[in-house]
């Protein structure tokens, strides 16, 4: 039995048959069986779009050996007396736990939030009433901001494959369309979400870990460079290993965590807002027509690089999507976006970010506390200018214009819009970049400026890094250690999960 890979162009509206038709051609034989290992949109010509798909064939028809099978992730499993406590429960703390419960620990997540259910409940609560209940939002709560994200799984780490697969077929063991191991841009989709992630909450129950919801972390014990134990609202917890994955939203842990003298440094972040258009307009600028059969929606990814600016991209598109009010705490505004499964909502959403070195931009040097302390005065100026969760608004033409929006359009966000003048809001040389960088993608992306820009983006990443010592671990902290998002070492589901696997597995080594 032999193995070829072939590589394909098919119609974006094509079907299994024909798929199968087309590699019977090829090999000029019927006794065959097939994978798709990539598929990825063509869209570079708007008359000729298709799909570039590369499939693997076996067949007795070809010479040569078998596919080689895939090496797997490896996890050291002996049974083991030592307990290990997580904190959060997002792609970085879940996998870091369901990795050590695999391999033998006795570990306990503990989650600020309730669980995925009653998380969406609270979460559709604060959308009819604006009350925000700070332990449940789009931020806390079983599986993190990830929960209610458009669920995108593309990653630009080269170095993670062998923890990308196990992501990946933990995610498909767990409810995930099997499409997601080979599209080129694979996502999940918000309403996919909720139901993939009590899946896996329920099966690290089912190997033994033990998820502690509604309770949040309120005092660290660090002794002689050891911690202890974790104080919380139920009582201490005492463990060997300590893992904090609280995500980036949760600045009371980081300011604890410093408090006790756990190190970090200030980090290269971004900022900006969301900008929104008609999906139908992103269809026609980016395809040509409105639809294409096979093909969900249009995505877009601009970027922007001027010696003279800030360096401005898109991040997180949504297609088919909707901006939602994302603050972790009371009294600040934050927005980001997610779509669902089908991204058949008629709008798309985008971040459109400044990336910004903050001691280049205050002209000194800003330790970690700081760093937090701006920030978080940023995201509540952007509560302050409305008196609520309303979203300061501006037609992307009268910002370009240096105006305010007399009125704006149709909105996907859930609380009313505020017309507002973002140079008032941002720092002048992050306004001035924002606006050199979407002039440029105004140029680049047919229609570009008749969308609107709302609210303030400011999770593209943490702006502040835990130092980590090889292996991961909290520097100068023996049991501690730091990761995903909020820890400054990864961004996005897939790099946060492939960090929590690899803490795991520094924790497991013999």
């Amino acid at each position: 039995m032999g193995f070829k890979i072939l590589e394909l162009k098919l119609p974006t509206g094509f079907d299994r048959q024909e798929l199968e038709q087309r590699i019977k051609k090829k090999l000029k034989t019927v006794e065959f069986s097939y994978t798709i290992e990539k598929q990825s949109l063509d869209a570079r010509k708007k008359e000729n779009i298709h799909w570039l798909i590369r499939v693997g064939v076996s067949s007795p028809a070809l010479r040569g050996p078998g596919r080689k099978p895939q090496p797997g992730l490896e996890i050291p499993f002996k049974k083991r007396d030592k307990k290990v406590l997580l904190v959060g429960s997002g792609p970085a703390g879940f996998f870091c736990a369901y990795v050590l419960v695999l391999a033998g620990f006795k570990v306990t997540i503990i989650e600020q939030g309730s669980r995925a259910a009653a998380r969406l409940n609270r979460v559709s609560t604060f959308e009819r009433t604006g009350q925000l209940d700070e332990n449940d939002n789009y931020a806390f709560g079983e599986g993190g901001a990830g929960t209610f994200s458009d669920g995108k799984l593309t990653s630009r780490t080269k170095s993670i494959s062998k923890e990308r697969n196990f992501i990946f077929q933990s995610y498909i063991e767990a409810g995930a369309p099997e499409e997601i191991a080979y599209l080129a841009h694979p996502h999940l989709g918000s309403d996919n979400l909720v139901k993939i992630v009590a899946n896996l909450g329920r099966e690290y129950l089912r190997r033994g870990g033990v998820f502690l919801f509604n309770t949040k972390v309120r005092d660290i014990y660090l002794k002689n460079g050891i911690v202890e134990a974790v104080e919380t609202g139920s009582g201490k917890i005492e463990a060997d290993y300590f893992v904090f994955a609280a995500g980036h939203s949760a600045y009371e842990t980081y300011r604890l965590l410093m408090g006790k003298g756990v190190p970090f440094r200030v980090k290269p972040f971004a900022i900006g807002c969301r900008v929104e258009h008609p999906q139908e307009l992103v269809n026609l600028g980016q395809w040509g027509c409105s639809a294409l059969p096979g093909v969900k929606a249009a995505e877009y990814r601009l970027t922007f690089k001027d010696n003279a600016y800030m360096p401005v991209y898109s991040f997180c598109m949504c297609p088919g999507g909707k901006v939602v009010p994302a603050a972790p705490y009371k009294g600040l505004n934050i927005v980001n976006g997610k779509s669902n499964y089908a991204r058949n909502l008629p709008f798309a959403n985008a971040a459109i970010v400044a990336g910004i070195n903050l001691n280049h931009l205050l002209k000194k040097e800003v330790d970690p506390l700081n760093a937090l302390e701006w920030l978080e005065k940023l995201e509540k100026n952007f509560f302050a200018l409305p008196g609520s969760y309303a979203a300061p608004a501006c037609k992307i033409e009268d910002f370009l214009g240096g105006r305010i929006s007399a009125s704006l359009s149709g909105s996907s966000y859930p609380f009313p819009l505020f017309p507002a003048d973002f140079r008032d809001l941002f720092p002048e040389p992050v306004c001035t970049s924002l606006r050199a960088g979407m002039q440029h993608f105004c140029k680049k992306m047919k229609g570009f400026e008749k969308g609107i820009m709302l609210g303030l983006e400011s999770k593209t990443s943490a702006p502040v890094q835990a130092l980590r010592e090889k292996g991961g671990r909290s520097a100068g902290v023996k049991n501690l250690y730091i990761c995903g998002e909020g820890g400054g070492w990864a961004g996005g589901i897939v790099s946060s999960a492939a960090d929590g696997i690899k803490t795991a597995l520094t924790i497991a080594q013999p």
